[in-house]
């Protein structure tokens, strides 16, 4: 894990405190390798990882890789039927084992020197070794895994934080959307020029909604703050969440989002790393596709297709919105100071035929559209904070409070001890 010499330590420290209350963060948050260097060690090395989706690996040997700067991992469908989470590192002489994104194993096999282990990770064979070496020692690390309704998250850190108060919170919230029922439509991969940070800031406020994401606002109201909502657009939203939450109350699912542009993202003040809601969509819409009609079968324990969208948000790498009939989810992977990788993957009903129940070119473009807009948006927003005349603004109190939040979350992680809760 990196060091970090005391002259950097107060560099970082002097930087965190520079940030202005109720602004964005210094340039230097975006473009300093030092803050880049203690963000991987204190928030991607300790925190929960959003890795993909249950039925990605359904059965017993599949796999998906999983890689966070030099660190990967195999996430593996194990006989027994659990997940593990081993460390992508041979115990011999270091080797990958892995190098596909997916596959499916019946054994995993350095390609080294054919050291083989078995889907639990243990050693079973290492042709070539002396006779006396206890194998039962040298089967491959295991990570920390944990799955939440179809979804698969982990930790690098051997002491990470309680998942448990967000399974708790997350699964009433996802069991009806049938996640875990569900199966992969479509995966769209892109490489952001911008730092994860700039991605996270985009997606936490709808103040640019209105003039670049014109699909977006026909079907939601997030772009309506605490400034704007006037007598008529306060009605329409007391009207739609009252009707939802009589309709939704005698189906099992609650309204848990008044106005959805003034929910709160997770709290800073109690490092909350998680959040979740449902929110009504626009009248007329009963999903986020380009018309807002149902497109493909209704997911999971749905009878009805107004159910709003369920919406899921996992610091520091995951944000998911949820229709009647396709759930929509963003990973975030940083892939250096300056770089994101992104995957956005569409999912539903795992019975659901292509061609012939749902079309991809009904499901894919509302959400691919909003990404890509997002994306061009993070790219030009780097190269203003790259310019040596980039003053940090104040934040909007009416649309940006949940940035304010983020921002506070991120620099409460950096403020943290070094080395404390992760792996040493």
């Amino acid at each position: 894990m990196p060091s970090f010499t005391v002259q950097e330590k107060r560099d970082l420290a002097a930087l965190v405190a520079s940030r202005q209350p109720g602004h964005g963060l210094p340039g230097g948050f975006y473009s300093n390798d030092t803050v880049y260097r203690a963000e991987m060690e204190n928030i991607w090395r300790r925190g929960w990882l959003f890795v993909g989706h249950t039925c990605e690996i359904a059965k017993p040997g599949d796999y998906v890789t999983f890689a966070v700067g030099n660190d990967s991992l195999i996430v593996i469908r194990g006989d027994d039927g659990r997940i593990n989470a081993l460390w992508n590192v041979c115990r011999h002489r270091g080797t990958q084992i892995c190098s596909e994104p997916r596959g499916r194993a019946g054994r995993l096999v350095c390609p080294y020197h054919q050291w083989t282990y078995a889907r639990d990770g243990s050693l079973v064979s290492c042709r070539g070794m002396q006779e006396d070496i206890d194998k039962s020692q040298l089967g491959l690390l295991r990570a920390q895994v944990r799955e939440v309704a179809g979804l698969i998250y982990v930790s690098l850190s051997d002491n990470p934080p309680d998942f448990e108060q967000a399974a708790e919170a997350i699964e009433p919230f996802a069991r009806p959307q049938g996640l875990d029922r569900a199966k992969v439509a479509k995966i769209v991969d892109y490489d952001v020029a911008a730092n994860w940070k700039i991605v996270w800031e985009n997606n936490r406020e709808c103040y640019h909604c209105n003039v670049n994401h014109p699909q977006y606002i026909k079907a939601n109201f997030d772009h309506y703050n605490a400034d704007d909502t006037s007598e008529r657009v306060s009605a329409r939203i007391s009207q739609a969440v009252a009707r939802s939450e009589e309709k939704w109350a005698a189906a099992g699912l609650a309204v848990s989002h008044r106005q959805s542009g003034m929910a709160q993202f997770p709290d800073a003040e109690r490092n909350c790393w998680y959040s979740v809601n449902r929110t009504p969509l626009v009248e007329g819409y009963v999903s986020e596709t380009m018309d807002g009609r149902q497109v493909a079968p209704l997911m999971g324990d749905y009878s009805d297709a107004d159910v709003g969208t369920l919406r899921i948000r996992t610091l520091p790498n995951m944000w998911l919105h949820a229709s009647c009939d396709h759930a929509v989810t963003t990973r975030l992977l940083p892939t250096g100071l300056q770089r994101t990788a992104v995957r956005v993957t569409w999912l539903v009903h795992r019975d659901a035929v292509e061609g012939r129940d749902y079309r991809l070119a009904d499901i894919v473009p509302f959400w691919q559209l909003t990404s890509e807009q997002d994306w061009a948006l993070c790219g030009q927003a780097q190269k203003g904070v790259n310019s040596s005349h980039y003053v940090p603004g104040p934040f909007s109190t009416y649309k940006e409070y949940n940035v304010d939040s983020f921002v506070r979350w991120c620099l409460q992680q950096l403020s943290r001890e070094q080395g404390a809760g992760g792996r040493e």
